[in-house]
């Protein structure tokens, strides 16, 4: 009995000593986290509560008035933001792809051992993402003119023989939007292909090529399986991205002409201090971006067969 009372006495110690390095550590441990995540409620989580607050609601400034669910049936009948849906829906269903395709077959070349001058082309493609959103738009806006140097350089080639009406036509007007940002993001998603695929083992494509596979077979068989996880990741943020689009239509169409290249962003900023205000209604037209946001990642991570979407 003696023994028995001895260990007994030496593990309730151990418990208590054990117990009160646990709290100690998540004392440390929340102190460390604490202003981060109080932070993070009050300058995300909370504004984001309050926009919810505010979509059941109508009217600008102290002056707001409970309305229940009538902005949300107003998006159903309101023009201008099915235009905005069919613009925004447009850019994401051209843009994002093309973007992406472009991104992977840059970031394949620039990975090439053999290439010289690696360096200064990887720092060219990327540096448009690191550029002033609105220098850079103001500048596409002049290169896109009636008589800018796309126009004369197209013209000079003989490409086309009267300017193209970049700016005021609705379809050219869509496609210079496009043109700007992809120039734009193509090298942003380009690092992450590029930091990816040095990553992958060399021993696989010296595997392939003893086998006889060709460099479009190993593009297909290899590299893009490999880079599955990051194909998605930059679909995703560009999906989002893309949805939230304001800067470049703003500066370079200012939606125009009509309504026939404006964003569902620019709507809001509309809705907001263009128009009466209506802060309600732009509170719901934002959480429709959320919703759609939520829909499109969802399909793209069961597209994906991400077993985690």
């Amino acid at each position: 009995m003696i023994p028995t009372k001895t260990t007994q006495t030496q593990y309730v110690p151990t418990v208590k000593v054990n117990r009160n390095l646990r709290i100690k550590n998540a004392v440390i441990g929340w102190s460390f986290i604490a202003v981060a995540a109080l932070l993070i409620i009050l300058f995300y989580f909370y504004p984001m509560f309050q926009a919810l607050l505010l979509s059941f609601q109508s009217g600008a400034g102290t002056n707001l008035t409970f309305i229940g669910f009538d902005n949300y049936i107003r998006l159903f009948k309101d023009p201008t933001f099915i235009t905005a849906v069919k613009n925004t829906v447009f850019y994401l269903i051209i843009q994002v792809p093309v973007m992406i395709l472009l991104a992977l077959f840059l970031s394949v070349l620039l990975n090439d051992k053999t290439l010289k001058l690696k360096g200064f082309f990887r720092t060219a493609i990327f540096l448009p993402c690191v550029t002033s959103l609105v220098a850079y738009s103001v500048i596409f806006k002049y290169l896109f003119g009636t008589d800018g140097i796309i126009n004369m350089f197209l013209m000079k080639v003989s490409i086309i023989a009267e300017p193209i009406q970049w700016l005021t036509d609705p379809f050219w007007a869509k496609i210079a939007i496009v043109i700007a940002i992809t120039w734009r993001w193509t090298g942003y998603n380009m690092i992450f292909y590029l930091s990816s695929l040095q990553n992958i083992d060399q021993s696989i494509y010296e595997a392939a090529k003893i086998d006889g596979a060709s460099s479009i077979q190993q593009f297909f068989k290899i590299t893009i399986p490999m880079l599955k996880p990051i194909i998605l990741f930059t679909s995703i943020t560009s999906t989002i991205g893309t949805l939230q689009l304001f800067d470049e239509v703003m500066n370079i169409t200012k939606g125009g002409p009509g309504n026939a290249t404006m964003t569902i962003s620019q709507y809001i900023y509309d809705l907001s201090f263009k128009y009466t205000p209506d802060f309600g209604y732009a509170a719901t037209v934002s959480y429709a971006i959320v919703i759609m946001i939520v829909i499109f990642s969802i399909i793209q991570f069961k597209v994906a067969g991400d077993k985690n979407g």
